[in-house]
């Protein structure tokens, strides 16, 4: 498929705000920036895919739409490696939630443990609330 329908094909799929496939993609607003950069990893077909603050800065629309494709990209079987300081977002997306600090992991969390409670509490290195 020739460079400008493969560009037409996933704007339409990925539904991103754009008069031509000509534009710069620096010309884009960040919810659009973001669905392109999605696009160009989802397309790529690893079977991995890493996203690091997938929703820094966008509207609520794109964010929806991201979350969705993420989600949809892992029933199909792919992993998602989301870094995220949004942690409502992590909690969104995550199956199991890795808990950093001091450059260490010190948690991993699965179930009813992925909680912003909990989440918090292994983030300030686990000790217990008060």
């Amino acid at each position: 498929m020739r460079f400008a329908a493969q560009a037409r094909k996933l704007i339409e799929r990925f539904r991103v705000k754009a008069a031509s496939e000509q534009l710069p993609i620096g010309s884009l607003s960040g919810g659009n920036m973001q669905k392109v950069v999605i696009a160009r990893e989802v397309e790529h077909g690893s079977p991995l895919i890493i996203v690091e603050e997938p929703t820094r800065g966008v509207d609520v629309g794109a964010i929806e739409f991201i979350h969705q494709t993420l989600i949809a990209e892992r029933d199909k079987g792919r992993a998602i490696l989301v870094v995220s300081s949004d942690l409502t977002e992590l909690l969104a997306l995550s199956d199991r939630i890795l808990v950093m600090f001091e450059g260490r992991i010190n948690a991993s969390l699965t179930g009813s443990d992925m909680n912003e409670d909990t989440v918090g509490r292994w983030m300030m290195g686990g000790a217990e609330t008060r």
